[in-house]
């Protein structure tokens, strides 16, 4: 019938971007993920050359994943009860001077004849710090994402939010590899503090977000209420936990420095180029979703998304051609974003406004992290079982997973947009 069809897959393709916050919201969020990406990249490589230890690149998401998850829910405690743009002001002081620092270590590694033992030690700890900052910022960005736009845009504007942070993961990335390969760590540094200030400014131009929670009970019990809301929702449980054991068992990323220093020989520009060929086809698919959404089935188009992200991954380990190699990693970014865009909608469309911070924070212990997780399991099991194999182990167990919940959850596939709603206002 027509009155099934969803009037928000028909909106204004620009709809979220008439509303000035919400420009400022993507700006602060490109330039701080585009010098976060090509820190990343830059950071991946060096430790490799120091050591040539894949298990090494899996430490450099653990150290981060570990404060990320570990003090989660007291950071969407905090988000929910603070003002958001000061507390993000602090957030990104805090990554600047922990970048300044490896910058400053990466210096001394170079002007120094003898190898410093404390050089990698000091750059994990930076990561933690990082990590610890992790916490606070995506409950942060979440309440002010969703107190930018009216409800009702929230899936054009998860689409505008996440293509944002692809194009930032394209140009990072390709940038943090080609600089690093021309002119060196120096230069690249320069530019990546010099990007994280652009952030700070940015955070500025936003407006003040009192919070819309005051807490009348005790930390614990603010925290329970905000974990038993997520756990009693099942459509959010399975989408966090699909995402959760997807992206765990499917981070062949984090062995892209070994694949473009061993295996394919492309050095460090050919690992910026694969880097960014995974977010230039998530991207190019979600310019494309800004048209037409992937909500009228979300549940289902979600499982064919992590499918094809599977996939990928298989066909991206079984492959020796630098070439055919872009080309899985851009079917794969491609997938991902699909589901990317279904699950971020999701998420705001089912939480409440004034639990966002508690809420965003338990998916980022699903979430959030899981790329870090799945960087540290992928690199062990490219340690006991060799780089290919455990790309092609992680892919299948992607699909086994979906697998999985596609059995589990075979009574959601037919759910429309119209059927996704707060709980509270059922």
């Amino acid at each position: 019938m027509e009155t099934d069809k969803e009037p928000i897959v028909k909106q204004d393709t620009f709809a979220a971007l008439r509303y000035k916050d919400f420009r400022a919201y993507l700006g602060m969020r490109f330039f701080f993920t585009f010098a976060y990406q090509m820190q990343a990249v830059v950071i991946g490589f060096y430790i490799y050359k120091l050591t040539h230890d894949p298990l090494k690149l899996g430490l450099v998401g653990l150290c981060e994943a570990i404060p990320a998850i570990g003090i989660a829910l007291y950071g969407g405690y905090v988000a929910d009860k603070s003002e958001k743009r000061k507390m993000l002001f602090t957030i990104f002081s805090a990554v600047f001077l922990a970048s300044l620092t490896i910058f400053l270590v990466t210096l001394h590694s170079l002007s120094s004849y003898v190898k410093s033992g404390w050089i990698e030690p000091v750059i994990y700890l930076m990561i933690f710090i990082n990590g610890i900052a992790r916490a606070f910022y995506g409950p942060a960005t979440f309440a002010i994402y969703a107190q930018s736009i009216p409800k009702e845009l929230y899936p054009n504007g998860s689409t505008w939010s996440s293509s944002t942070w692809q194009i930032a993961t394209i140009l990072g990335p390709a940038a943090g590899g080609l600089i690093y390969g021309v002119y060196g760590i120096t230069a690249t540094f320069s530019i990546i503090l010099a990007l994280m200030l652009i952030a700070l400014v940015l955070v500025y131009m936003l407006k003040p977000y009192p919070p819309v929670y005051i807490p009348k009970e005790s930390i614990w019990e603010s925290l329970r209420a905000g974990i038993n809301f997520v756990f009693r929702t099942k459509m959010m449980v399975a989408a966090m936990s699909l995402d959760l054991f997807s992206v765990f068992f499917g981070g062949a990323v984090a062995l892209l420095p070994v694949f473009a220093n061993d295996i394919l020989h492309v050095g460090s520009e050919g690992l910026g180029i694969m880097r960014a060929t995974s977010s230039l086809g998530a991207v190019l698919t979600m310019l494309v979703m800004t048209r037409f959404s992937p909500m009228n089935r979300p549940w289902r188009n979600l499982i064919i998304a992590v499918t094809g992200f599977g996939l990928s991954i298989v066909c991206f380990g079984l492959s020796r051609n630098f070439y055919l190699s872009l080309l899985f990693l851009f079917t794969e970014g491609a997938f991902d974003s699909i589901s990317v865009i279904i699950r971020g909608t999701i998420m705001q469309l089912l939480t409440p406004d004034d639990m966002r911070g508690r809420v965003s924070a338990v998916n980022s212990m699903f979430i959030g992290s899981s790329n870090e997780i799945g960087a540290f399991e992928s690199g062990t099991a490219a340690k006991l079982l060799g780089t290919v194999p455990a790309v092609i182990f992680g892919g299948c167990m992607t699909l086994l997973v979906v697998s999985i919940t596609f059995l589990k959850t075979r009574n959601l596939i037919p759910a429309k947009l119209a059927d996704i709603g707060t709980p509270r206002e059922k």
